[in-house]
């Protein structure tokens, strides 16, 4: 893991840190003021250089950044933060964004359990009214933009009650044809991905992957469970549990919009944002359950597996997921 920057270190003669707010394998985000403009607080969201890349592929990937941070920079809507700057130091890339203060919906999850109670349904609806307006914005882009890392922590709640998606961490301009190197990219957070993501750049990804990572989000935040991960799911389709089960309050059509958002398939679920916004105020049929539940088109059925037999099926899931998401996108 990359040594953070320590509180008062001054990037790009503007932006002093002030602290970090959050770190993972690939960079940091951190809270910065920036000196330009008194008083203004920042995130700057820190991607580090893979060195392990060739220098043609490193070229490719600071080529990448660039095109992918000057798309960002242009996006406008009232759920996604503003993202001002973007920049490059020898090892690493940058990109700055309006701070947003408040909670995000993880910690909200957290004080729900912790007092033995569930978020409210209408609440929660409400909130993802919200994100369905950021996600049509961000795909109705030219080309479409994809999230890919859709959870309840990178979903800010101000205090004045608007929802902020955040973190563009893992963000995909989607150009047909184009083989791209992971540098603002990567395979989201396994609770939330589907199935045709763990391939990465090699794999087929498309609006209905932000539409599974929605789901999954609903599902943790109406019953306080996180969601059975995808990949669980393909080798056992009986391992996700309805909503219900976990909150009787779930009303049976927002159960049933959940249980379409994470089809297994992509074909199986929601075709658009607006489709899912239906189906979750009951104005649109949801698919049968077989088929939410990823059961509705042909899978093998698996024996019990040993201990010999799991490893291998875990060693050999990655293929079957590049080759899942390459039926998916024909």
């Amino acid at each position: 893991m990359p040594k953070p920057l320590a509180p008062g270190e001054f990037l790009r003669g503007r932006y002093r840190i002030r602290s970090i707010i959050g770190q993972g394998g690939m960079g940091a985000i951190y809270l910065a003021e920036d000196e330009r403009l008194t008083g203004r607080l920042c995130a700057l969201k820190e991607v580090v250089h893979d060195t392990a890349l060739s220098t043609q592929l490193q070229q490719q990937a600071g080529e990448q950044f660039y095109r992918e941070a000057s798309i960002l920079a242009r996006l406008d809507h009232p759920n996604l933060p503003k993202v001002s700057d973007y920049f490059s130091t020898t090892t690493k890339d940058y990109l700055v964004m309006d701070y947003v203060a408040g909670s995000d919906l993880r910690a909200l999850i957290e004080q729900a359990r912790a007092g033995r109670r569930f978020l409210g349904e209408a609440e929660v609806l409400a909130w993802m009214g919200q994100l369905l307006d950021a996600l049509e914005y961000l795909h109705g882009q030219d080309p479409p933009i994809l999230h890919r890392d859709i959870k309840p922590s990178n979903i800010k709640l101000t205090p004045i009650g608007i929802v902020k998606l955040v973190d563009f961490g893992l963000v995909k301009v989607l150009e047909p044809d184009e083989m791209t190197v992971t540098v603002v990219q990567g395979r989201g957070t396994a609770l939330y991905t589907p199935l045709e993501q763990y391939g990465g750049d090699t794999g087929h990804t498309d609006p209905r992957t932000d539409l599974y990572a929605l789901g999954a989000t609903l599902y943790h935040l109406l019953t306080n469970e996180p969601p059975t991960e995808a990949k669980h799911r393909f080798l056992s389709p009986e391992a996700l549990i309805p909503p219900r089960h976990h909150n009787p309050g779930i009303s049976l059509a927002v159960e049933r919009a959940i249980l379409w958002g994470m089809a297994l398939h992509p074909a199986d679920r929601p075709p658009d944002v607006n489709a899912l916004r239906e189906s979750l105020m009951g104005k649109m049929p949801s698919p049968s359950t077989a088929t939410r539940l990823g059961e509705g088109r042909p899978s093998p059925v698996f024996p019990p597996l040993g201990r010999a037999e799991a490893l291998l099926a875990a060693s050999a899931l990655m293929l079957l997921a590049i080759a899942f998401a390459v039926s998916a996108g024909r």
